[in-house]
């Protein structure tokens, strides 16, 4: 390479640190821009739905005012009559500017308006979008944790935490807790045992990370630990990298036994005596059962000196193979729908009755 074209010593480590300075400038002019759409928004919807209170406006106002500013910014998507409502839906549903500041407008438009959709109360709609801001959720995961009603289920687990850890951990480890899991990605037959719901979780890993909550790391299924030459087995062992300290999972099928507790316990102590360091907290334990009793789960919880939460779950039970064979296929399905498709044609082509 002649020497005019050498790169000086350097170059590559100011070509990356530029590169990422310049994602992240871009990263901020977007949230910027998304920010200020918002606000414009809201400003549009605010007066909009004065006018339409105050001078009795109609809904065709909408119309004409998506043509007029169609015209005068051709190209420019977001005024249509449909955004229009959208606008008045937001303001209406957030009048106070505090909150549009601090909340609303820190989140794209489509994340307001999937929860404008799709919930009615305004709590519940704080909610969500105070979630999707911690979290950074996409519209996607947004509107399924919205279906699977995470905020009924968040925090519902019975645990012994208060007394076994202390606050505020008890709290925030109480708070990662769901009551019931929503596994209903996973298809298994009615008579599944723990290994095979445990294979089928592995298999859809990502949804599975997706609905214990953002913080879950993966560590390992079938985990061995060897104390005193015996071998036992942890069902799924995750870190979280919040809380800085291991979770244990415990997959049982059918009712929540107290026994299942004292296991659980025993695995506690194992995966803090053998695995943890210094610099993580204590190890929590989770066990996912398909029911429970709630003063069982208090009274075999009081027993045990380990900080360990109880959680039922579903999943999607496939039919059984008599009843699948009564039902019709997809194929037997379409067959019947062409046939009656064609026997409308027939019957409309027929000239009608004279007689």
């Amino acid at each position: 390479m002649p020497k005019s074209l050498q790169l000086p010593s350097g170059y590559h480590e100011l070509l990356q640190e530029l590169k990422g300075r310049i994602r992240t400038a871009q990263v901020r002019a977007g949230l910027a821009v998304s920010r200020e759409l918002v606000l414009l928004y809201w400003s549009i919807g605010r007066d909009l739905s004065q006018r339409f209170a105050t001078e009795g406006w109609g809904s065709k106002i909408n119309e004409r005012l998506a043509s007029d500013l169609q015209a005068e910014f051709p190209g420019v998507e977001g005024f249509s009559p449909r955004n229009f409502r959208y606008m008045r839906a937001l303001a209406e549903a957030w009048p106070e500017p505090e909150i549009l500041q601090s909340l609303i407008a820190k989140l794209p438009w489509g994340h307001n308006l999937r929860v404008l959709d799709r919930i009615k109360d305004r709590p519940t709609r704080e909610w969500y979008l105070r979630a999707a801001l911690e979290y950074g959720w996409s519209q996607d995961v947004l509107v399924l944790q919205i279906k699977s009603r995470l905020h009924e289920r968040e925090g519902k687990a019975l645990t012994n935490f208060q007394r076994e850890l202390p606050p505020p951990e008890s709290d925030m480890a109480e708070q990662i807790l769901k009551d019931p899991y929503n596994f209903d990605f996973l298809t298994v037959t009615e008579a599944a045992k723990e290994r095979e719901i445990e294979r089928g979780l592995l298999i859809h890993l990502r949804d599975l990370l997706l609905e214990l909550g953002r913080g879950f790391s993966f560590v390992g299924s079938q985990v061995p630990l060897t104390v005193d030459g015996q071998t036992f087995y942890i069902d799924l062992l995750f870190y979280h990298v919040r809380l800085h300290r291991y979770f244990v999972f415990e997959l049982k099928v059918g009712a929540f036994q107290p026994e299942h507790a004292g296991k659980l316990g025993f695995y506690l102590v194992a995966v803090n005596r053998t695995m943890r360091t210094p610099v993580e907290g204590p190890s929590i334990g989770v066990l996912l059962c398909e029911s429970r009793s709630g003063p069982i789960v208090e009274f075999a919880l009081e027993t045990i000196n380990q900080p360990i939460g109880v959680s039922t779950y579903h999943v999607t039970r496939e039919l059984p193979a008599p009843m699948q064979e009564e039902l019709p296929t997809v194929e037997d399905l379409e067959e019947v729908v062409n046939k009656l498709r064609t026997e409308i044609e027939t019957l409309r082509r027929e000239p009608g009755d004279e007689g």
